[in-house]
Order: structure tokens, then C-alpha cells, then sequence
């Protein structure tokens, strides 16, 4: 049977891999095509592969191999607890905190008028320091409007948001595949090229009544989402 050389190539990376531990430089593209004597676009193309799977990153003018993705529960916890029960430490930094009109359907999901002033927090997530997040949060500011006295922005808004005795009740979550916009991949430290997780959530409390509505991308490289099912 003649097997694909990119199956060869990928194959062999993939037992590389196993060999080495998180931070260990990876062999370079020039070498690994001669171990496998293929052509260097083939051994690139497999290279790119285990960068987007965010098995290795690029580190200077070298590649290592990367730590494990960042696990999110699909669930009404904060980023900051899912980060802090893998063992990593969550960060904000503040991009954008201002008042506006949204559209119709933003509007509609908050339960506003169409004229009304819309709280919008966009921040880009960290773990340890590395970029893995950009999320926009519109939230309507006849409930929420004191939030830009007392929020840090830094830290966790459903933190925040609970200690106003809030009580999330549900939310309906949808994830899908997309490419970033040269502005998000700019904040992302990342490439338009790189995959992204767009995740569109609205949260209601207890009551029903509208909480938030977001709009959180993840670097497909970093962060991976899970969730608990019963059948229940």
C-alpha cells in the first residue's frame, strides 16, 4: 500500500512530539524535511497543522511545544474560574468601555429600545500572560449602569454582577468557526490565518430578564470548550 507522504510527515511529527515536554524546541522545518526526505512545503503544511491544533508555537525564530489548550466549560462560570481550575491565572486588559445604541438585534436580545444607551465592555482575556480571548459585552445600563463607579474591569463581571444579588439563570450559547478581523487578530497577537472560536452568548437571571449578551472569540490555538451531558 503507498501511503501519502503527508500522512508520513504528520505521522512521524505526531511521534516526536510524544517524546518531548511542554517549552522543548521542536526540529526545524529544513531538518525535519531531510529526516523524512520529503519536499520542505509538505513538511510546512504539517507544521502549520500542529500550530493551529496548538500543539506547537512559534517562539522567536524558533518553534517549542506548546503547553495544553485552556479547557472553558460550556456553563454560566466566569472565565476566571475555569482558568484558575486548570491552574492558570486569569487577566484582563480593557480595550473598549463605553455607552451606545446597538442594532435591532441586540437591541431585541437585551430587551431595550432601539434608542436605548447600551453598556459595552470589550477586554481581551489572558492566561499567564498570553492573549487567548477577546470578548465584547453589551450589557443594558438601566440595570447596570453603576458599574462604572464601582467594576474594576480587570477582573471577573460575573463576580461583579452576582454581588449586586443578580442570579444567572440561563443562557443560550452559540459556537462557530471564523477567520478574525485584522483588528482582532492585532489584539490576539495572532494571524488573520489562524482559526477562531466565536462564541455568541445571552444570559437571562432567575426572572428571565435579559443580563448580558456577548460576543467572545478564542484563539482555536489555546482554548477548547467542554461540556457535561446527561439525558436527563
Amino acid at each position: 500500500m503507498n501511503v501519502p507522504k503527508p500522512y508520513l510527515v504528520r505521522t512521524g511529527l505526531d511521534g516526536i512530539l510524544d517524546g518531548l515536554q511542554e517549552g522543548d524546541p521542536f526540529p526545524p522545518e529544513r531538518e525535519l524535511a531531510a529526516r523524512f526526505g520529503v519536499a520542505r512545503e509538505t513538511v510546512r503544511q504539517a507544521l502549520h497543522e500542529l500550530l493551529v491544533e496548538g500543539r506547537i508555537e512559534r517562539r522567536g525564530r524558533g518553534t517549542v511545544v506548546s503547553r495544553p489548550k485552556l479547557v472553558q466549560p460550556l456553563s454560566l462560570r466566569s472565565y476566571t474560574e475555569g482558568a484558575q481550575r486548570m491552574g492558570r491565572t486569569p487577566g484582563r486588559l480593557l480595550v473598549t468601555w463605553e455607552n451606545i445604541t446597538v442594532d435591532a438585534e441586540i437591541a431585541a436580545a437585551l430587551d431595550v429600545s432601539p434608542s436605548a444607551r447600551v453598556m459595552h465592555l470589550e477586554r481581551v482575556l489572558l492566561a499567564d500572560d498570553v492573549r487567548i480571548g477577546l470578548e465584547s459585552t453589551y450589557l443594558p445600563r438601566h440595570r447596570f449602569g453603576d458599574l462604572e463607579q464601582h467594576f474594576d474591569p480587570t477582573t471577573s463581571l460575573y463576580s461583579a454582577i452576582r454581588a449586586r444579588g443578580v442570579k444567572f439563570g440561563s443562557a443560550t450559547e452559540r459556537i462557530e468557526t471564523v477567520l478574525p478581523s485584522p483588528r482582532e487578530a492585532e489584539l490576539l497577537e495572532s494571524t488573520t490565518a489562524m482559526p477562531m472560536l466565536l462564541l455568541n452568548r445571552r444570559s437571562v437571571d432567575v426572572d428571565g430578564v435579559p443580563i448580558e449578551v456577548v460576543r467572545a472569540l478564542y484563539r482555536g490555538d489555546r482554548v477548547a470548550f467542554e461540556a457535561t451531558l446527561d439525558d436527563r
